[in-house]
Parts: structure tokens; C-alpha cells; sequence
């Protein structure tokens, strides 16, 4: 078997818009209100599969969640007396951001030999926790051969789990047996700590990883407070390398020696605050990168646009590129509808390492299935949802209809 990496990206929904319901996400807290663009969004989400395509890499994609979602709105009574918020809920379009969609652990890492997959509950906010079994629902059929993969619901509620945005995996390579690294929280201050160390543990044991090569480390409070509501707004891991800002962990070095003593070929890229604050490295999503080995051997890092037009990120970048570290590349990429929400490259994408032949092939991407992708867009999707749309009956048939089409043209009507 051929074992690779690919991403799975979210292809952003219809009823994208901008309601601000992600407390502790600076980003979306302030574009709240704005007039969002959703056919925009979902172009540029497909431009930057089509990029890493382009990059020789084999890209997957995961479908728009039904939305809105009736069911939310019934298990809540909703009858147009409730929170604004409730009903802008039920129809958020944030499962575009698929490194929440699950925890992911190669069949190198587990005790069955099996890739497995456990869906997040992402219970701390309402928009979020209603995902998971619709989720479930589509990684059950993209990975449905039970030869190689192993597919779990999400552990129980009172165990908040955000996903693959608080797990790393580091490796010699990505067939290799790894290291996972799981980044838990335990104080953000005025924000809540999403990822609870109990959830991840869950994970690990569902997976059935090896003790000794797996962590449990705490993320910097001060990290969390400044608004990194991920451990992916503020690192990320590819094969041997850790690239991270200095603030990202409670016990740096401590995380550096275990992470060495599992993995004595791991290398460090640690960006120094003195360099980069935690507000920049937060306001640019430097971090909320994917940091990707190349056909050749080489590894690049696809960048927001935000970040290199950033007067501090962009001078450490040009620093870093003319040293002789492991990240020989920088490509940046335009996301600003995804960005706008406070997601950034990285959260619109799950990692899978697998051989491509046992992934269903109508969840990987090509360029005829882009272009049927791109004509559903171009003519279905919203040019703009204004706040006082959402909730509305005429804009409801619209985008149920618009992502239904997107299912029958991708021949998933299944998932309808």
C-alpha cells in the first residue's frame, strides 16, 4: 500500500455568514454583523485545494453539513421567541472547518493496524455541538472500508474534545510510526479552554495508541487567553518538525525533551515572542498553516495572505527562509471569508495518512470533480447573506437547495 498524507478540506456552505458565535475567537467576535460572502468563500476554499493539488498532493474534500438545521431548532423549541443566537446556530456553516471534524491516528500508531478516526463533540458552543453525528455520518461512508479504518462517535459530553486543531502527530516520515501529541487546556481566563485533557485521553485509548508514544500537554494559558482557542492558532507539526511560537505550551521545554526523547530526529522551529507577539502570531494565523511535505522531500508552509502582508510575521518569515532550517518554502493563500470567521488554512483541513485506493473515491478531488464544485458555486451559492437574512424561509429553501445540488452532482445523495 502507498500510504500518504491527504487533507480533507471543508467546502464552505451556503449559509456562510458572519454571527460571531465563537467566544474566545478573536476574529469572529469582530466581524460579527458583517455582510458575508459565501460564494466567495467557497471559491476560495476550492482555489486552495486546487493549490495543493497543483503542489503534486493528493486532496481530499468533506461535503457541507444540512443547514439549516431543523433538528437543532426543534430539540430547542424554537418558535421565534428564542436568542437571535440560537437560531443564527442552527445555521452556521463552521463544519467547513473539517480539523474539527475528528481526531485522526495513522494505522502506523494503533494496535489493530487500522486507521482511526473519532468525531469531535466540540460541546463548548452550540453552533459546533450539533455537528458531530451528521459528521460521523459522512466519515462512515469516505472511510468505509472497516480493513483499514475505524470510525468512533464522539466521546461524552461531559469531555469536551475540539478535534485534530488540539492533536499533532510528528514522525520520520508519514508511514513511519509516530509520536501523537495531544494539546489540552485548563484556563483561558475570559475565554473558555476547549480541549479537556480527559477527552484526549478517551481518544487515545479509543485508538488504542501506544502509551509511550503519545503526550498529553497543556497548552499556555496565556496563549488561550490571548485568543487562541486552538493549539493550532499557535503550532503545528509535520513529519520530524514542530513549528511554534515560543507561548505555546505551559511547560515549553519540558514538551521539547519529551517530544526529543521519543523522537530524536525531531527538529524545532520556535518563533520567539521578541520576534512575533502572540497578537500577531493570533491576528496573522501564522501558525494556522499547512506545513506539508512536497513531492520533493522538501517542506512548505501554506501561509494565510494575512500573514505575509503582517509588518512583524512578514520579516520573520523572510529571516527564517534565508536561514538553512527544514521549512525551505512559504505559499500563501487567499482565505480572507474563511479568515473573517477566525479560521485560518490549517482549520479547513483534516489530515488522514492512507492509501488513497481505500478512501472512498468520491470524497478525493480531481480536476473534473472541481469544475462540477466550482459551476454549483458560481451559480447556486449566495453572492451575500446580510445578518437580518439569516433565519429567513426564502434564504432557508436556497441554501438546502444549493447544497443538495452539490450532493447530486458528487453523487452523495446520501448524505442528504
Amino acid at each position: 500500500m502507498t500510504m500518504v498524507e491527504i487533507n480533507f478540506d471543508g467546502i464552505i456552505g451556503p449559509s456562510h455568514n458572519y454571527a460571531g458565535l465563537s467566544l474566545g475567537n478573536l476574529a469572529s467576535a469582530s466581524h460579527a454583523g458583517d455582510l458575508a460572502h459565501p460564494r466567495a468563500a467557497a471559491l476560495q476554499g476550492l482555489a486552495k485545494m486546487r493549490h495543493n493539488m497543483a503542489l503534486g498532493l493528493v486532496q481530499g474534500f468533506l461535503l457541507p453539513l444540512p443547514r439549516p438545521n431543523t433538528a437543532f431548532l426543534a430539540a430547542i423549541g424554537a418558535d421565534g421567541t428564542e436568542d437571535r443566537r440560537l437560531n443564527a446556530a442552527a445555521w452556521s456553516a463552521s463544519s467547513m472547518w473539517t480539523a474539527n471534524a475528528a481526531t485522526v491516528s495513522p494505522a502506523a500508531d494503533t494496535a489493530d493496524g487500522r486507521c482511526h478516526l473519532t468525531a469531535a463533540n466540540l460541546v463548548t458552543m452550540p453552533h459546533r455541538s450539533q455537528e458531530w453525528p451528521d459528521t460521523v455520518r459522512q466519515l462512515r461512508l469516505a472511510f468505509a472500508d472497516s480493513a483499514h479504518f475505524a470510525v468512533h462517535d464522539a466521546v461524552p459530553p461531559c469531555f469536551g474534545d475540539e478535534g485534530a486543531a488540539n492533536h499533532m502527530r510528528m514522525a520520520a516520515s508519514h508511514d513511519a510510526p509516530g509520536l501523537e501529541i495531544f494539546v489540552y487546556g485548563t484556563s483561558g481566563g475570559a475565554f473558555p479552554a476547549r480541549q479537556h485533557q480527559e477527552a484526549s485521553r478517551a481518544v487515545a485509548r479509543l485508538h488504542r495508541l501506544d502509551p509511550a508514544q503519545t503526550l498529553f500537554v497543556e497548552q499556555n494559558p496565556e496563549a488561550i487567553a490571548a485568543g487562541a482557542f486552538h493549539n493550532d492558532v499557535v503550532a503545528v507539526a509535520n513529519e520530524r518538525v514542530l513549528f511554534t511560537h515560543e507561548q505555546a505550551f505551559a511547560d515549553s521545554a519540558g514538551t521539547y525533551a519529551a517530544i526529543r526523547d521519543r523522537l530524536p530526529e525531531a527538529e524545532f522551529v520556535v518563533v520567539p515572542a521578541a520576534e512575533v507577539s502572540l497578537a500577531d502570531a493570533i491576528q496573522s494565523y501564522l501558525f494556522n498553516a499547512q506545513l506539508l511535505t512536497l513531492p520533493s522531500g522538501e517542506m512548505a508552509l501554506v501561509v494565510p495572505s494575512e500573514a505575509i502582508e503582517h509588518p512583524r510575521v512578514r520579516p520573520y518569515l523572510d529571516r527564517m527562509l534565508a536561514g538553512n532550517g527544514p521549512i525551505r518554502t512559504v505559499l500563501p493563500v487567499d482565505v480572507r471569508q474563511s479568515m473573517a470567521n477566525g479560521g485560518g488554512p490549517a482549520c479547513l483541513r483534516l489530515r488522514v495518512v492512507a492509501d488513497p485506493a481505500t478512501v472512498d473515491p468520491r470524497f478525493l478531488l480531481d480536476e473534473a470533480k472541481a469544475r462540477r464544485i466550482e459551476e454549483i458555486i458560481q451559480r447556486e451559492w449566495p453572492e451575500s447573506i446580510a445578518p437580518d437574512q439569516v433565519g429567513s424561509a426564502l434564504l432557508a429553501e436556497r441554501v438546502i437547495a444549493a447544497r443538495l445540488l452539490l450532493l447530486d452532482a458528487l453523487d452523495l445523495s446520501e448524505l442528504a
